[in-house]
């Protein structure tokens, strides 16, 4: 008897729909090879959703993601969109599933594939065997603490205002996610804040140490953000899993996405609800859009994520690393990797790459 899962795709804005594409076809081959039944539903978010139904993330969209059993994200947002107000944009479609979902870890993979190191803009013996995996809290800080907005003082000026909150509940859950995660690597948990000087982070490392009492097999340091910055660029292969607040770690995540070569490789996850979201952590890059030169790699990988965390299938996120692997090996590159003497491919072209190849390792 076959396995049956529901699957929410949200194709999104900009490159969005072309890498999700190429994702599909995985999903399709990975169906077909174990005998699974993937019943997929595509669905509008972010600026598309908004220029179709007046909002960013329509209670069609989010009913049916709720229903899944993974959801699937392109990406959202572009200039189109920056004049409407906060509440209308693209990215609130992103916030509103994050929160109404209750997706509160965010797992955020930097590893390098040996292909690559060259693709890399730090010396290769500085990235070589990199794999680094950032723990971001994903519901609570800045992004969504209250008061926020901007307003109009007496005198007529303006000031803008946000504000960064934590409760030592949300605290300790992600903490508990981070030990989990490096229990299963490296053993070591790095935990980033600014404690030195903002508050809310020094109650964040009070309740990381805290926690990590019950997870004494588990080395914990601490670091302030400005010198694990640092530290990424120097030192990368000192870390093993990073765990940080929702906007250090969304800062972070990408600068250590170009230790690997490029933003357009790297895949996440989204965890904490009953089901989760899978997303490419690059952007809807709307200067590329349609030109099928987009890096579908991330958004390949981050189906693999969904195979080991929601489908409960880790040997195809294995076979699908080794396949995009093999791919790369074979000198294949889109552009944001392109290096001289390999073979420039698109968005299209790439995938089916690594859609053959699969074909094969799955026969």
């Amino acid at each position: 008897m076959s396995q049956e899962f529901n699957i929410t795709v949200l194709p999104g804005d900009g490159i969005g729909p072309e890498v999700i594409r190429e994702a599909v076809k995985i999903l399709r081959i990975v169906e077909a090879k174990k005998n699974l039944k993937l019943h997929l539903t595509e669905a509008p978010a972010g600026g598309a959703a908004y220029d179709a139904t007046g909002h960013p993330l329509p209670e069609a969209t989010l009913n049916t993601a709720k229903e899944a059993d993974a959801v699937l994200l392109g990406a959202v947002g572009g200039p189109k969109w920056e004049t409407l107000d906060f509440a209308l944009r693209p990215e609130r479609a992103l916030l509103g599933l994050r929160s109404n979902l209750g997706l509160f870890a965010n797992l955020r993979p930097a590893k390098i594939f040996a292909p690559l190191v060259e693709a890399s803009t730090l010396k290769p013996d500085v990235v070589e065997g990199l794999d680094i995996m950032v723990v971001r809290e994903l519901t609570g800080g800045i992004y969504f603490g209250e008061p926020r907005g901007v307003e109009t003082l007496a005198d007529g000026s303006r000031r803008g205002i946000n504000t960064l909150v934590y409760t030592d509940s949300e605290i300790e859950r992600i903490a508990k996610v981070a030990f989990d995660v490096a229990r299963k690597r490296g053993k070591n948990v790095c935990s980033v804040d600014k404690a030195n000087v903002l508050e809310c982070t020094g109650l964040w490392r009070e309740v990381v140490t805290e926690t990590h009492e019950d997870y004494q097999d588990i080395t914990l340091s601490h670091m302030y953000v400005d010198n694990c910055a640092m530290q990424l660029v120097r030192n990368p292969k000192q870390f093993d899993v990073i765990v940080t607040t929702n906007m250090f770690g969304d800062i972070l995540s990408d600068q250590a996405s170009m230790l690997t070569g490029s933003i357009g490789m790297l895949p996440s996850a989204s965890l904490g609800g009953k089901n989760a979201m899978y997303e490419p952590i690059h952007g809807s890059a709307p200067d590329i859009a349609g030109k099928d030169i987009a890096n579908p790699l991330a958004a390949i990988l981050s189906v693999g994520m969904m195979f080991k965390y929601s489908l409960n299938l880790e040997d195809i996120n294995v076979v699908l690393e080794k396949v995009v692997d093999e791919v790369l090996k074979q000198g294949y590159r889109t552009g944001d990797i392109l290096s001289k003497g390999m073979k420039e491919v698109g968005c299209i072209a790439m995938g089916d790459r690594v859609a053959e190849e699969l074909e094969k390792r799955l026969s």
